[in-house]
């Protein structure tokens, strides 16, 4: 399928993410901005589509929620959902986490449940797991997946910065251990050091989902060094706009396609807001819109 195709298909395959307007579910993360405030801008952007963000900052239960969605022309793509996967004696609760998530997902017609495998849920640093750990982990994904299957859902494990699946060599142990399908998440990828489009090329057919989010490289050096937290990383310009980093987005596009993906795309562009709130018209929308805006001229030049 070429990049043309995508480009036709642009509303309907390219979503929004409550993180691109600073919402995140990582505690002491910044300012959280009005939920009327994020929808409103999302669907002034034209997106159709938004992942859920951090929990309780949109409605959760179905009813509300999905008149909330509503209220703004909006629907539910999916939700990012942060889970103790290596510890067996969490695996309790977090399925039942996970069920209770998966099932508020299949309410509101979702097609996505993110599994985020986080240390602790106070979000601790990172450690490598053990074996016993791997295999607990490998386990937890299979369940879950078996659950979403049951709710109409793809789950997709998230590799991410901080969390306990995030370096080349982890998520390459994942591949090799499970059949999950994952989130090929451009930015993360790039911090835990496997260039994107090494990885489109690698392992398209596991991809369920993408992140789209550039990268300045220089800054996550300084992250994986242990000059900046992620948090400080973020304010320091790690995720600028699509097209003002370092990573070849529309050539990962474009394996893609070619490759025979017809999921979405999350324009999913982390911020995080300090002092007061923005000023109607100005903060994370100029910059959304500015990556939206990247992806669409692009994909016209390659088409």
């Amino acid at each position: 399928m070429p990049p043309s195709k995508l480009l036709d298909d642009l509303p309907s395959r390219v979503a929004a993410a409550p993180i691109s307007w600073g919402v995140c579910e990582v505690p002491g993360w910044g300012l959280q901005l009005p939920v009327g405030r994020v929808l409103r801008e999302m669907g002034e952007l034209g997106f159709t589509h938004t992942e859920l963000g951090a929990a309780d900052w949109l409605p959760s239960q179905a009813r509300p929620l999905r008149a909330t969605l509503a209220e703004h022309h909006l629907r539910l793509l999916g939700g990012f959902v942060p889970l103790v996967v290596h510890d067996e004696t969490q695996a309790g609760p977090m399925l039942e986490r996970a069920s209770q998530t998966a099932a508020l997902l299949a309410a509101l017609d979702a097609s996505y449940f993110n599994t985020a495998p986080i240390t602790s849920v106070d979000w601790r640093p990172r450690y490598p797991l053990t074996g016993a750990q791997w295999e607990h982990a490998v386990a937890m994904f299979d369940q879950i997946d078996g659950l979403c299957a049951d709710h109409g859902l793809t789950q997709v494990v998230h590799q991410h910065a901080g969390c306990v699946i995030e370096t080349r060599s982890e998520v390459e142990r994942l591949l090799a251990s499970s059949l999950v399908k994952v989130v090929l998440d451009t930015g993360h990828l790039a911090v835990g050091g496997y260039a994107p489009l090494d990885f489109a090329r690698d392992h398209a057919d596991r991809v369920g989902l993408v992140h789209l989010k550039d990268t300045r490289l220089a800054v996550a050096d300084r992250l994986n060094a242990g000059e900046l937290s992620l948090m400080g990383a973020v304010q320091h310009g790690l995720f600028p706009p699509l097209g003002r980093g370092d990573l070849p987005l529309i050539e990962v596009v474009a394996e893609l396609e070619r490759s025979g993906y017809d999921g979405w795309y999350v324009i999913e562009q982390d911020c995080a807001l300090t002092g007061s709130e923005p000023p109607p018209g100005e903060g994370p929308k100029i910059e959304v819109a500015a990556s939206l805006d990247h992806l669409r001229h692009r994909l016209v030049g390659v088409a």
